[in-house]
């Protein structure tokens, strides 16, 4: 058993010194506390790893001090309590405190000298895994050592200072909405909000969204003070355009009263194809691409970078175990070389999902050859000889998969009861405000229905 400090409260001395002695013959350092006013004196000064809680004490009993320490949010150690004429209500209800243990006296010290190793494990582990989440940043810096991504963190970097528009671009899975948080997240904007505006909206729908109906506040009043972000703008449709573009020359958060608030955000827009070319087509405003193409910024397919891939399998390796408690498994380096020569036309996205499916379905041993091979077969999503192609829903990420399905469900029903949100509502299940929000929310607008 490691070393530990630990707090022993007691108000009968014998007990204290017999428990110390024992401990620190064990090799803890042991502080010890007469009543409440001693113990939280000393938590405060020594932060201890483990707390022995006597229950009945002069001053206030110990279940007092646990519900203060919870209710303040002051429980980092394993607290366990000691009662010499305990009840099955005390126990119970110093387990809901957050007590990790309860022991009776007179104290057995086998008893005690396990329940203090569990103790001390379980606070442990408990660090550890704060730990892991405080090191796993909620946005990641750009991964590998490529002169690619060298290359754009520097240009992220000379973004993120300045509060111009943005104009991210790259294929479908390189990342841009990551790219648009890191900005976000290292500006001077950094502690206002960041809000995702949906693409695949009419201009009806998107100005509801963008500026709300009714007494709510439209998505530009959100990000107000940070950052509103179009992920794909190529897909709005021309009235949607012709209506952002409105209000970006306007200045104001309503384009139609100039006594509304100014508008105090930074647009972020990413798009999977070349506007120009759009432009040039007739299918994209130009007056609305030059307001957007501020700063340009391009991120490279993974394809392109395919020595990162190393870095980036180990790091999302070590993340999902962290992150959503999967096993960890090592991948074996001639399975990170199969996938270093691996195409990736879905670009960090699939290589993301490639190496979460591997950790949940496979075993205790290292990720083999094999198994990625076989992985990569079942996500290889063009044509191979006679082979239909995978529908398009299934190619998209899961909450764009379902936000897709959401949208046609709801604007299959609707046509089924002529567009009347109180018919739908009863179809559906759905609670009506919900109803209405979600409609909203997926660019659904009942009246064209």
């Amino acid at each position: 058993m490691a070393s530990a400090r630990i707090l022993i409260v007691d108000d009968e001395p014998d007990i204290r010194e017999l428990i110390g002695e024992i401990l620190a013959d064990e090799g803890h350092e042991i502080l010890s506390a007469a009543n409440a006013a001693e113990a939280r004196e000393l938590r405060g000064q020594h932060q201890p790893e483990l707390v022995l809680l006597d229950v009945w004490m002069p001053d206030t009993d110990g279940i007092s001090l646990l519900r203060e320490w919870t209710e303040a949010g002051a429980l980092e150690c394993p607290v366990v309590m000691i009662s010499g004429h305990g009840s099955v209500e005390t126990a119970v209800e110093a387990t809901r405190l957050g007590a990790f243990d309860f022991i009776e006296k007179p104290v057995s010290m086998a008893k005690l000298m396990v329940t203090v190793g569990n103790a001390l494990e379980a606070g442990r582990l408990k660090r550890e895994n704060a730990g892991l989440k405080r090191r796993m940043p909620a946005v990641m810096e750009p991964m590998g050592r490529s002169l690619a991504v060298q290359q754009l963190k520097r240009r992220l970097e000379r973004i993120a200072a300045h509060d111009t528009p943005v104009l991210i671009t790259g294929e479908a899975g390189v990342g841009k909405g990551a790219a648009a948080r890191w900005i976000h997240a290292h500006s001077r904007r950094a502690e206002g909000p960041f809000v995702a505006a949906p693409t695949r909206a009419s201009g009806a729908g998107l100005g509801r969204l963008l500026l709300g109906e009714e007494g709510e506040t439209g998505l530009l009043g959100e990000a107000q003070g940070g950052v509103l972000f179009i992920d794909d703008v190529s897909q709005l449709e021309p009235d949607a355009q012709g209506l952002l573009l409105k209000i970006l020359e306007s200045g104001h958060l309503d384009p139609d009263r100039s006594a509304s608030p100014p508008l105090d955000l930074r647009l972020i827009a990413g798009t999977t194809v070349a506007l120009e070319a759009l432009v040039r087509a007739g299918q994209f405003e130009e007056a609305l691409y030059y307001q957007l193409n501020v700063v340009p910024l391009e991120i490279p397919p993974l394809r392109q970078r395919q020595e990162d891939v190393p870095d980036l399998i180990r790091f999302y390796a070590e993340y999902y175990p962290s992150r959503d408690g999967v096993p960890y498994r090592h991948f074996s380096v001639a399975a990170q070389n199969r996938l270093r020569q691996h195409h990736w036309p879905g670009n960090l996205r699939e290589l993301k999902n490639l190496v979460q499916r591997l950790l949940i379905l496979g075993g205790d041993d290292d990720v083999s050859v094999a198994e990625v091979e076989e992985a990569l077969s079942q996500t290889d999503t063009g044509r191979r000889g006679g082979e239909a192609a995978v529908p398009e829903l299934f190619q998209l990420p899961l909450r764009e998969a379902r936000e897709e399905f959401e949208r046609q469900y709801l604007t299959y029903k609707l046509k089924s009861v002529d567009g009347s949100v109180g018919k739908l509502a009863e179809v559906v299940e759905m609670e009506r405000t919900h109803l209405y929000r979600k409609l909203r929310q997926l660019g659904v607008d009942p009246k064209q229905l």
